[in-house]
């Protein structure tokens, strides 16, 4: 059973995974009480489920970028439970999560996620085949600049998808640019979707402290 742990930003999110199916999922925004949070959900999520968490054989986590306490503390909770269950800690990129749960698309992907002070991490996707390969590191940008570099010359569709709240939303349809924005459904970073990126890492190492967070601060986001 693998445990799924993202807590990257304020939107928290955990899965059980039994390999074939996901056993219970929870999503819910929390005012950064992360650390008071997140122990006891885990708890309830293993309870709903009907299993212990001494029944789990894998972790995942949301390796960031994202805030700095809430990566912090998902991935000291996700080190602690892997070292004293002694099982496999997996690590997923936070935009990774995000661009998994778009549909396919010819045109660019930039997948999002709140960092604080009215910044977003950003990141360029483009589909390849079966799924959303990055065309550009991560950086940290604020909306206005995000808009700005994009480039009303691209060719096929620029979606964003992920944490967009109302004051980009306003700034997005403000703009002059063929911007559209993913379903509210598709922008909730979901554990789930953790959980099945994770499964796909047959090279994560067993060693959990080998797992550190990614934190990302740079400015300007290149042209699409």
């Amino acid at each position: 059973m693998l445990l799924a742990i993202d807590s990257a930003t304020r939107m928290l999110s955990l899965a059980l995974h039994d390999g074939q199916r996901i056993r219970a999922e929870f999503s819910w925004e929390t005012a950064n009480r992360h650390t008071v949070e997140l122990t006891p959900a885990i708890g309830e999520l293993c309870q709903r489920a009907g299993i212990t968490v001494q029944t789990l054989t894998q972790i995942a986590v949301a390796q960031g970028p994202g805030s700095f306490s809430g990566l912090r503390i998902g991935i000291g909770v996700a080190k602690g439970l892997a070292m004293a269950l002694a099982i496999p800690l997996i690590a997923v990129p936070t935009l990774d999560i995000v661009a998994a749960a778009q549909p396919a698309f010819k045109g660019t992907l930039i997948a999002v996620a709140q960092v604080g002070r009215g910044r977003v991490c950003a990141e360029r996707f483009s589909w390849r085949k079966t799924s959303w390969i990055a065309a550009n590191d991560v950086e940290i940008l604020t909306w206005e600049a995000l808009i700005a570099a994009i480039d009303n010359k691209i060719s096929g569709e620029v979606i964003i998808a992920g944490e967009i709240d109302t004051d980009a939303r306003a700034l997005i349809a403000a703009s002059d640019k063929a911007i559209h924005l993913s379903a509210p459904a598709l922008n909730l970073r979901r554990a789930s979707v953790l959980a099945d990126l994770a499964l796909t890492h047959t090279d994560a190492p067993n060693d959990p402290t080998a797992v550190v967070p990614l934190y990302v601060n740079q400015p300007g986001l290149p042209h699409p």
